[in-house]
């Protein structure tokens, strides 16, 4: 199961870089929360972001990947180098992505996603 989370995930950047926003609407729970460094979207505003191109996923350079599994909940932790414009600049920061999933009739939906900027010496 850990390893099904992990290929979801892995799916999960490549739309969101390739901008393929039904894969992501379906993949999204009604209730999901996202949040950034500077602001939290429902669903529909994180769609809208992407839509938008106020973010722009470039590149995700995954660097660890950890997931547990609890009952019909999943916690994947992901150490990356991420890319994107933000603001019309080219941005690349160290992030821990929080992503929580929950089993919803057989489903796996991603409820919440969360960017925790590293610190860098």
């Amino acid at each position: 199961m850990e390893q099904a989370i992990k290929d979801l995930s892995m799916k999960k950047w490549d739309w969101m870089i390739g901008k393929r926003l039904d894969n992501l609407s379906n993949l999204f729970h009604e209730k999901a929360v996202f949040v950034h460094m500077g602001a939290t979207f429902s669903k529909n505003e994180e769609i809208d972001v992407i839509k938008s191109g106020s973010i722009v996923y470039k590149d995700v350079d995954i660097q660890e990947t950890s997931v547990r599994v609890i009952d019909t909940t999943a916690i994947l932790l992901n150490k990356v180098q991420l890319t994107a414009v933000v603001g019309g600049n080219e941005v690349t920061n160290p992030f821990v992505v929080t992503e929580v999933y929950v089993l919803k009739d057989d489903q796996w939906k991603l409820a919440s996603m969360s960017f925790t900027r590293l610190l860098t010496s």
